[in-house]
């Protein structure tokens, strides 16, 4: 009987892409065993068509009210009988999941009585992608190949794009607006006038920052809540240059191997959770909104390969 792993990698969606390397590098040490992910639904469709699991649980995060899931989540742990667990969540809920899997498992993590424990007591001052590397060195990977994300493709042909853009990102987490740089609009105008039209991107609920932007560059495009998360991977990989905020879009851009521009503020450390990508820049400043178009956009068109 094959072996049966378990990875816990519950979101949000910045972290989720951040972890592509070591779900490749697990599925690589264990190339015959059966491999679930446990998660959350944000994320369950990405996981599905990756490579990487043979199941999916989308069950990760049960809401108190929903007894459904939390009972799906409670026999899965329980029944599976998981010969070893890669809690990549590392989190006080997903580590108490360690006593429903119970303690046959062998257990990489920050779980009390862990058989393979991640003990750095420095580990919460690493970047993501470095702290869950060393992680799985500590459980006995050694080797790492780089991620195939040929599956993080979709249909663009509805979109009508121009033939060379800029994709911006200009939001963040509603609950931090200190993340949100305010200059998205003077920068679309600065970058139509270098010739570069620009896209804007994001969830149903950053229109108004869309109409924002149109406002002061009416060239730009808004394809706000129009596009699925294969979607804004393929139109990042046919961008000129990405820029946007510390989200967890800007990272899937960076992942998608798009010339990226991260802006950053106080409320985020880029030495922890900067995207990792093929090609990544980073401006910082606080308060973020001391960045200025003008910097933001000669390092920008500095990526596309465009005179500022």
């Amino acid at each position: 009987m094959s072996a049966r792993i378990l990875v816990i990698k519950l979101g949000a969606l910045g972290d989720f892409v951040q972890a592509f390397g070591p779900f490749a590098a697990i599925r690589a040490h264990h190339p015959g065993a059966e491999v679930t992910l446990l998660t959350t639904p944000p994320f369950a469709e990405l996981a599905r068509r990756s490579p990487w699991f043979d199941r999916v649980w989308d069950h990760g995060r049960p809401r108190g009210t929903d007894w459904r899931r939390r009972l799906a989540l409670l026999t899965g742990l329980a029944g599976e009988r998981f010969d070893r667990v890669y809690d990549l969540q590392t989190s006080p809920r997903s580590s108490r999941y360690r006593l429903l899997v119970g303690r046959r498992a062998e257990w990489s993590g920050v779980a009390r009585g862990a058989s393979h424990p991640h003990a750095n007591p420095d580990r919460n001052a690493m970047h993501t992608v470095d702290r869950q590397r060393e992680q799985l060195r500590m459980a006995g990977i050694d080797r790492f190949p780089a991620p195939d994300l040929s599956w993080l493709e979709a249909d663009l042909s509805g979109l009508s794009l121009p033939p060379r853009f800029a994709l911006l990102i200009p939001g963040a987490s509603p609950s931090r607006p200190g993340k949100r740089w305010p200059g998205f609009g003077a920068l679309a105008a600065a970058l139509a006038g270098a010739g570069l039209p620009s896209l804007v991107v994001g969830g149903p609920g950053e229109a108004p920052l869309a109409a924002e932007i149109l406002a002061a560059a009416p060239g730009a495009t808004d394809l706000t809540g129009r596009t699925s998360l294969f979607q804004l991977a393929a139109l990042a990989r046919r961008a000129a240059v990405v820029v946007g905020n510390d989200t967890g879009p800007t990272h899937l851009s960076a992942a998608a191997g798009s010339p990226t521009l991260a802006l950053f503020g106080g409320e985020s450390d880029p030495a922890r959770c900067a995207p990792r990508g093929a090609e990544v820049s980073v401006m910082r400043r606080e308060p973020i909104a001391a960045l200025t178009p003008a910097e933001v956009a000669e390092r920008a068109l500095h990526l596309a390969g465009l005179p500022g």
